[in-house]
């Protein structure tokens, strides 16, 4: 058989498929025929449950997360778990020469730990949380960033980003209704975490307090908060405030803050994601910061 032989014969089988198909189809919806019922495909790894981490035992994962954690002179490492690749696109240097052990493996000994769905990069880290870090220490730090119960580590971590890239001196949070230090915030924030310091407060009435007898103006942002963040901004020390997701601030922050305002939007749309309020907010106090 001649190779437009082939090619005929296929090419006949898909047309009479075809019209096999639309005959059935034709069937079911008059009825002739009982439709099957949907086959409930079992997602891959569903019958995996998260490892019980010790008190202070962190897992990080991702070829930048991984990298910034083991240049941050405050991390201390554990151990590394890296594919041979990863290792190689990791660039630190020979095995034997760092501080730590490496231990090689493949894709799925990562998986076994970090689950299914971690885009894992064929690396991770076992570590300490960092240390903890005091609000006296940021004294000196003009611009902070202050969120009240921000549950999403993803949010939580692109904050991170916009905070380190426009120069905070931190992110404060809550230590309920906030993430802690995980792999998936520290994913999310790219190298952030290692960047910035992450302090969690019990009250965040009384850190707001506290910061306020440090000479730092609160500014709460709200979507109906009474003037534009651009006519808001007083003294030379600053620390934004911005609530959750879904309730914004509570009424606690509302009343405890120096101010409120709001981000002016001309559009119909008046509310933002909290990751993009963080980083609009924070470009706009960065160019008053300058000013003064």
């Amino acid at each position: 058989m001649t190779k437009n032989d082939n090619k005929d014969k296929s090419a006949r089988d898909s047309h009479y498929a075809t019209l096999r198909r639309q005959v059935r189809d034709s069937k079911r919806e008059r009825g002739e025929i009982p439709t099957p019922a949907p086959v409930k495909r079992r997602k891959a790894g569903a019958d995996w449950s998260p490892p019980q981490l010790e008190a202070e035992q962190v897992y990080l994962y991702g070829l930048h997360t991984v990298r910034a954690a083991i240049e941050n002179p405050a991390r201390k490492l554990v151990r590394l778990f890296v594919t041979q690749n990863a290792f190689i696109r990791l660039d630190i240097g020979p095995a034997e020469a760092l501080s730590f052990p490496v231990e090689f493996v493949v894709p799925s000994d990562i998986e076994r730990i970090l689950g299914p769905e971690a885009i894992h990069q064929g690396v991770m880290l076992e570590t300490r949380a960092l240390p903890i870090r005091r609000l006296e220490a940021l004294k000196d730090s003009p611009l902070l960033l202050v969120l009240d119960q921000v549950t999403d580590p993803h949010n939580v971590g692109a904050i991170m980003r916009s905070a380190v890239a426009f120069d905070a001196g931190a992110v404060i949070t809550t230590q309920r209704h906030s993430p802690t230090e995980s792999g998936v915030l520290a994913k999310s924030a790219s190298g952030a975490l290692e960047l910035i310091p992450y302090i969690q407060v019990t009250n965040l009435a009384d850190a707001l307090g506290e910061l306020h007898k440090l000479g730092f103006q609160s500014i709460g942002l709200d979507s109906e908060g009474p003037a534009p963040i651009e006519g808001t901004f007083t003294g030379d020390k600053i620390a934004l405030v911005l609530g959750s997701e879904g309730k914004g601030l509570r009424q606690k922050t509302r009343e405890t803050v120096t101010a409120l305002a709001r981000l002016d939007m001309p559009g119909a749309i008046k509310s933002l994601n909290v990751s993009n309020a963080a980083a609009i907010a924070l470009y706009a106090t960065g160019k008053f910061l300058k000013r003064r």
